[in-house]
C-alpha cells in the first residue's frame, strides 16, 4: 500500500503550515496529532470558531487550513471569503459531516475558493478508529499543500504530440462529429466543470454529457442539482441500465463507478460497485475505457484539474479508438495532476486553458468535422 503522502511528501522541502478550525476540541487534537506524526506538516494554530480562524489566517498566512463548516458564531461558510481575503494563498480543505445540507454548502464554498472537501464520520469514535479516514485526510491535505508545478516546467526531454497552448479550433482533431462528451475531474473540478458547461451553453442539447467528479456520496447528487440550476440543462445521477439521452448531463454517483454499455442498439449507463481503480471510485478510467469500446470517435474526452493520474489510461484508449481528448492547461488548473499526466503520456489531442475549452467545443459542434 502506498503512503497517503507519497504523491506529495517526497518533494516537500519544509513542513507545510496548517491552521485547524473546528469547534470540537477532540477533532482539533486528533487532526493535530495525525499531522504531527506525518512529519510533513506543522500546525501553527487552532480555532474553535470562524472569527478566530479569520484572525489566524491573517496572522500566520498558513499554507493550508482545515475548515469545519459547522461552528458557532461565524461558521465556516461565512468565514471562507474573509479567510481568503486575509491569506489568498491558503488552500482550504472543508471538513463536514455527510448531509444534503452540508453538501450543498460545501459545493457553494468550492465555487468561492475552497479546494476540496473531507467527509467526516458521523461519530468521533468512527473518526478515531478509521484508518481509511486518516489516510484520506492526509492525502487530501497533501494534495492541497503541494507546491504547484509552474507553466514551462515540463522536462525538456518530454516530446509532446500537441502544443501546450492547444488549438482553439478542434475541427482538425476529429473525424466524425462527437455526440458524447466525457468529463473527468477531481480537486478544483466543480468550478471548472461548471465553467466549461456554461461556456458550451445551448450546444449541450446536441451532446450526451457524462461526468466523473471525484466526490463522496450525497455530494455528487448535490453537485448535479447545482449544475442543473446554474446551467439550465437536466442533470442527475443515472441509474444502472438507464438509456442515455441527448441534451442531458449525467454525474457519476459518489462511491460508485459510472460506465456505459450498448444494449439493443442503445447506449445505457452502467453503475457498479467494482473495486476502486487507481484508488478512485468513481474512476475516470472506467468511463473513458468503456466509451472507447462502445463509442469510438463519437466520444470527446475532457480531463480537467485534479490530483493523481486517473483518466490517463482511459485517455489513451480513447485516442486509439479515434476519439479526441482535451486536457486543461497547467496555468488554469487548481492542480495539474490528472491533465498533466495525460499530457505527459502523449494522450492529449489539445491542451487548452479553462476559459477557452467551452468555446472550442461549441465551435466544433457548430462547424462540424473536416469534410
Amino acid at each position: 500500500m502506498i503512503s497517503p503522502l507519497s504523491a506529495y511528501g517526497a518533494a516537500a522541502q519544509r513542513p507545510k503550515t496548517v491552521v485547524i478550525a473546528d469547534d470540537s476540541v477532540v477533532v482539533r487534537g486528533l487532526f493535530a496529532r495525525w499531522l504531527g506524526e506525518s512529519g510533513q506538516f506543522h500546525v501553527v494554530a487552532v480555532a474553535g470558531d470562524g472569527e478566530t480562524a479569520v484572525a489566524h489566517a491573517g496572522r500566520f498566512q498558513p499554507d493550508v487550513m482545515v475548515l469545519d463548516l459547522d461552528m458557532p458564531g461565524v461558521d465556516g461558510a461565512a468565514a471562507l471569503p474573509q479567510i481568503l481575503k486575509e491569506s489568498p494563498r491558503t488552500g482550504i480543505l472543508l471538513a463536514t459531516t455527510l448531509t444534503e445540507r452540508n453538501a450543498r454548502i460545501a459545493l457553494e464554498c468550492m465555487t468561492k475558493g475552497a479546494m476540496d472537501v473531507l467527509s467526516k464520520p458521523d461519530s468521533r469514535g468512527g473518526m478515531t478508529l478509521s484508518l481509511d479516514f486518516r489516510s484520506e485526510f492526509l492525502l487530501k491535505l497533501g494534495n492541497i499543500a503541494q507546491t504547484p508545478v509552474r507553466p514551462g516546467s515540463l522536462p525538456p526531454e518530454v516530446d509532446l504530440d500537441c502544443p501546450l497552448t492547444g488549438p482553439v479550433n478542434l475541427k482538425p482533431l476529429v473525424s466524425v462529429m462527437p455526440r458524447y462528451l466525457m468529463i473527468g475531474a477531481s480537486t478544483g473540478g466543480p468550478r471548472a466543470v461548471t465553467r466549461v458547461l456554461a461556456d458550451i451553453g445551448p450546444a449541450l442539447q446536441d451532446l450526451t454529457t457524462l461526468i466523473v467528479q471525484h466526490m463522496p456520496p450525497v455530494f455528487t447528487a448535490s453537485f448535479a442539482e447545482q449544475v442543473a440550476a446554474q446551467i439550465g440543462v437536466p442533470t442527475r445521477e443515472p441509474f444502472d441500465g438507464e438509456r442515455l439521452s441527448r441534451g442531458t448531463i449525467y454525474v457519476a454517483p459518489g462511491g460508485r463507478h459510472l460506465g456505459i454499455e450498448r444494449k439493443l442498439g442503445h447506449i445505457v449507463a452502467s453503475i457498479s460497485d467494482a473495486p476502486p481503480v487507481r484508488f478512485c471510485r468513481p474512476a475516470v478510467d472506467v468511463l473513458f475505457n468503456e466509451a472507447a469500446r462502445h463509442l469510438g470517435p463519437a466520444a470527446l474526452g475532457l480531463v480537467l484539474t485534479g490530483m493523481g493520474s486517473d483518466g490517463t489510461e482511459g485517455a489513451g484508449a480513447l485516442r486509439r479508438a479515434g476519439a479526441a481528448v482535451i486536457a486543461q492547461d497547467e496555468a488554469s488548473s487548481t492542480i495539474w495532476g490528472m491533465p498533466g499526466s495525460v499530457v505527459r503520456a502523449r494522450h492529449a489531442s489539445a491542451v487548452i486553458p479553462l476559459d477557452a475549452i467551452g468555446g472550442a467545443i461549441r465551435g466544433l459542434l457548430r462547424e462540424g468535422p473536416p469534410r
